[in-house]
């Protein structure tokens, strides 16, 4: 349908409700940053996050490419959509009343919000629906499985909404179509019935099998798992994908987990409906489960909305369907990962045991299990590990499989410091600890490394020394911004002070060519001390140490009088002087970035300060890119 004009005021109300976070996160896994989020730009290929996103002026940018702009504009990029569509969208998700220009038009729309609306009063009809079953003599099988087999208490069944679908063909159509008088297409497009293939009509999908009711992070019932009570084939059967139930994106029991995410910082994700009930019985709460299916990258961005560490850790059963479900959940999101997106862990519980069987098993089972969760090992360490699973590396064609998959993992890591401490773990484990062993073998798993070219190698010594010179643009930022503060400095006697502060807050110093300009103003402030000179008093005593170098005056005569332009570029002063103390800051850090990415590439990887100037890099970089956030939230300030 063609998405009619909406009026003004809904485009109002979505702008001030659509939370930018919560919008981004769902395509981009962000870390915080101060009072801001960093992660990779969707819009552009790029290792080092440059994307920024502002919860303060509920807006997005990317320094790499420059895009930019709210929620709306973010949706309507990354899915290349119509502007009204995506409002549409956010004014559904954000309950925003819709109102358009065209009262024609208003009934359609509001016909398609309503339907919307309808399937979740299905839905939640049907959850009651369930839950009585489940209290009448044909529901005691079910009952009494979740109370005496999975020794559930009455709080938790009634917490989840479990319930029980009846055996006959026909009996949840029958209440939601004949009795409810709900649509039977609507009834059908919520997942709950089925056309039969011959004969006309429809018949029930969840016949005899305990329910397990799916919710969404508000809490509403979006679709439901059924598990058998019998032989019957699949063990577990969920709604098929509606309108409202997308599997992909969607995590048994985040609604009520993400609370205690946020609180521990982590995240943790099981493989069954029972086992994340009963780790939430045990006090454990932290805890989703994937559905059934390989944990997507989707469903993993919605958990790292929770949890400024990044942390998840799945604990898939120990067996072989566990282990390759968590081999596919590392493929998925191996790249963030290896960036250090996400801080990916493994828990392999003893003996085969799933976490429901671990924590029931032991009167302290859920101390023990939280206490394994703590010391779980990295996903890589754990991958490392998985290499040597049924294999004798005493014999030779066995060792140099597993030395050539460990390699292989290895050459992922772009830390070198990450990457020389995982060449000693893995020759650690190939050499069984004989220290003449583990030695050559770092040397050997070295080599096969630069055979494949990936990481990257430091240039030899003999290079010409690197001398840190601003590049143009950066003597040009440079320029401007210690233009702004004398400007200020001389104009605007009320943020002297606020301009004397910030430079030694951050330790900086103006560049050679203001330099004079700017030591001058402090001589005079030390010899009169307490008397504050007015714009021109300032002025008249500036033009009278001008005289003293005429070599220089050249360059501040412009600084003695203010025209139109410079009158609007400091109309905001302590805007500009945070943008402009920013901007000094940024051109430091620029050459500090440069002079160790030098040092670090002339250095062999044996030196001593090899892995300081790598670190020190890297620190460089994080903090550019934090000053250029600031620099950008004080230009859309002014």
């Amino acid at each position: 349908m063609q998405i009619p004009r909406l009026h003004p005021d809904t485009i109002e109300q979505v702008k001030e409700r659509a939370d930018i976070v919560d919008v981004v996160s769902e395509y981009v896994v962000l870390r915080k940053r101060g009072k801001d989020y960093q992660g990779l730009c969707p819009f552009h290929e790029e290792k080092t996050p440059s994307f920024t996103v502002s919860p303060g002026k509920q807006m997005f940018y990317c320094f790499g490419c420059q895009a930019g702009g709210n929620a709306i504009k973010f949706l309507m990029e990354v899915g290349k959509r119509a502007f009204g569509e995506v409002v549409l969208d956010l004014a559904r998700r954000y309950q925003v009343p819709v109102q358009t220009l065209e009262p024609a038009q208003r009934q359609e729309l509001q016909r398609q919000i309503s339907q919307r609306e309808q399937l979740y009063e299905i839905l939640a009809v049907t959850t009651s629906f369930y839950q009585h079953a489940l209290r009448q003599p044909q529901g005691n099988l079910a009952l009494e499985y979740l109370k005496s087999e999975r020794g559930l208490a009455e709080e938790t069944i009634q917490s989840f909404q479990l319930g029980y679908a009846p055996s006959g063909w026909e009996i949840l159509y029958k209440y939601l179509v004949e009795q409810k008088s709900f649509p039977v297409q609507l009834v059908e497009q919520a997942g709950l019935i089925v056309p039969r293939k011959s004969g006309g009509g429809y018949y029930d999908r969840f016949r005899d099998r305990l329910i397990i009711p799916i919710h969404d992070t508000q809490g509403r019932v979006i679709g439901f798992g059924g598990r058998t009570l019998t032989d019957e084939q699949p063990k577990y059967l969920n709604s098929p994908e509606t309108e409202l139930f997308d599997k992909g994106r969607t995590l048994f029991a985040l609604d009520k987990a993400k609370d205690a995410i946020g609180k521990q910082d982590q995240a943790v994700v099981v493989e069954g409906y029972f086992d994340a009930i009963a780790l939430h019985e045990a006090g454990i709460n932290n805890v989703v489960a994937s559905l059934g299916t390989a944990l997507s990258l989707n469903q993993v961005k919605q958990l790292l909305r929770y949890t400024d560490s990044k942390r998840i850790i799945l604990n898939f059963d120990a067996d072989a369907a566990g282990t390759n479900a968590a081999e596919r959940a590392i493929g998925e999101i191996a790249n963030l990962a290896y960036q250090g997106e996400v801080q990916l862990r493994i828990l392999n519980l003893p003996k085969g045991k799933d976490a429901d069987e671990f924590v029931k098993s032991k009167t302290d089972g859920a101390a023990q299990y939280q206490e394994l969760l703590d010391h779980a090992p990295l996903w890589l360490d754990w991958q490392i590990q998985q290499t040597l699973v049924n294999r004798d590396i005493s014999q030779s064609d066995q060792f140099q499989q597993v030395a050539q998959q460990m390699v292989k993992l290895l050459s992922n890591i772009e830390n070198a410091a990450s990457q020389t401490q995982y060449l000693e773990l893995c020759a650690k484990l190939l050499g069984k600890d004989d220290s003449r062993s583990v030695t050559l073998l770092i040397e050997s798993l070295r080599k096969q490394l630069k055979k494949l070219n990936l990481p990257l190698q430091p240039k030899t010594n003999n290079q010409q020394q690197f001398i840190p010179v601003p590049a143009k643009t950066d003597r040009d930022l440079l320029k401007q911004a210690e233009i702004l503060l004398l400007k200020i400095y001389i104009h605007c006697p009320q943020y002297r002070e606020d301009i004397l502060f910030a430079l030694e807050d951050r330790d900086l110093l103006f560049s050679l060519q203001y330099h004079l300009v700017w030591q001058y103003f402090q001589e005079l402030a030390l010899k009169s001390p307490g008397i504050i000179y007015t714009s021109e008093e300032i002025i008249s005593l500036l033009q009278d140490f001008s005289v003293k170098l005429p070599k220089n005056i050249a360059n501040f005569i412009h600084l003695f009088h203010l025209d139109e332009k410079s009158q609007l570029e400091i109309l905001k002063p302590h805007l500009v002087i945070r943008t402009a103390v920013a901007s000094l800051e940024r051109v430091k850090c620029e050459l500090q970035r440069r002079y160790c990415l030098q040092k670090w590439r002339n250095l062999e990887k044996s030196a001593k300060d090899w892995v300081f100037y790598y670190q020190q890099f890297h620190q460089a970089d994080r903090r550019i890119h934090e000053l250029d956030l600031e620099r950008y939230s004080s230009l859309e300030s002014s």
